[in-house]
């Protein structure tokens, strides 16, 4: 049987690309609030830093507060007039999320975009019989109680902003490699949960979207996905970064509710596919059928 093609055939970027030049976006974000998880490291670091380049202001959320300060100074070294609040929490336990969301209102009285980019990964190579199953259920406890714990308390103030909230999926999702089952599984849900979200909050104009952030190495993407991926580990950590940026800009609305790639140059995607996007309702997780 033929693989399903389960990618746009766009040109792939791994970097920097005219479509999310920094340039063109230094004040897309200018007064707004945004809140991130998963903000002490990695894509999370840069997209604050990106976000604060744009003129947002930031609330940074992850579980020590050491590595929170440590992003804040470095983000103040690079945009001396950026406004930062942060609190550490474990996306996990819902009580710390929600209080890490009511200390960003209490902060800065609102919430325009919020990114869920708290993330896990087993050690990639290991199979369902293989793996110890707590191990195992923590990949999805951080993935998709995480995820679902950031939205549940988020998605009330992005309904009065009308504004965005950004998940960090996995084109993972979309494989079925054998010894990465906790992983891509749980990616494959959150991207259903942002389906749901645009789906529930349709009214609220709200925007979500599930983007794959490209293949960055990351420290978890070094630890845990080990031989296995490291020679796809390609991907310049701005890339994700800024694309989150363009995304919250509004240019991209009409892919709210749906997967979208970091590495697809957005601006082929929309003369290319737009009117097919919406009209067969795609980047949406699907069962295939035979003919």
């Amino acid at each position: 049987m033929a693989a399903v093609n389960e990618d746009l055939p766009v040109t792939f970027h791994h970097d920097i690309y005219p479509g999310i030049e920094p340039e063109k976006y230094k004040s897309t974000a200018s007064g707004k609030i945004v809140f991130i998880t998963g903000a002490s490291r990695g894509i999370g670091e840069a997209t604050a830093l990106a976000f604060a380049q744009s003129g947002a202001s930031l609330f940074l959320v992850a579980r020590k507060v050491e590595t929170l300060t440590a992003v804040k100074e470095s983000i103040l070294k690079a945009a001396p007039e950026t406004r930062i609040g942060l609190q550490p929490a474990d996306v996990v336990v819902p009580e710390q999320v929600e209080a890490a969301v009511l200390a960003c209102i209490s902060h800065f009285g609102r919430i325009d975009i919020a990114i869920a980019n708290a993330g896990a990964s087993e050690k990639f190579g290991l199979g369902l019989v293989d793996i110890d199953p707590n191990e195992w259920w923590r990949i999805w406890e951080v993935n998709v109680r995480g995820t679902f714990n950031t939205a549940h308390f988020v998605v009330p103030y992005l309904a009065k902003t009308k504004g965005y909230l950004l998940i960090t999926t996995s084109r993972a999702a979309q494989k079925r490699r054998a010894g990465t089952s906790a992983y891509a599984s749980s990616k494959h849900a959150i991207n259903r949960i942002t389906e749901f979200i645009a789906l529930e909050h349709e009214a609220d104009a709200i925007k979500v979207f599930a983007l794959h952030p490209g293949s960055v190495k990351t420290d978890m993407a070094i630890n845990d996905g080990g031989p296995m991926i490291a020679h796809l580990l390609i991907d310049d950590v701005n890339l994700p970064a800024w694309t989150m940026v363009r995304l919250t800009s509004g240019s991209e609305d009409y892919l709210s509710g749906r997967y979208v790639s970091a590495y697809w140059d957005l601006d082929e995607v929309a003369v290319r596919f737009k009117e097919g996007i919406l009209r067969e309702d795609t980047l949406k997780n699907r069962l295939s059928l035979p003919t």
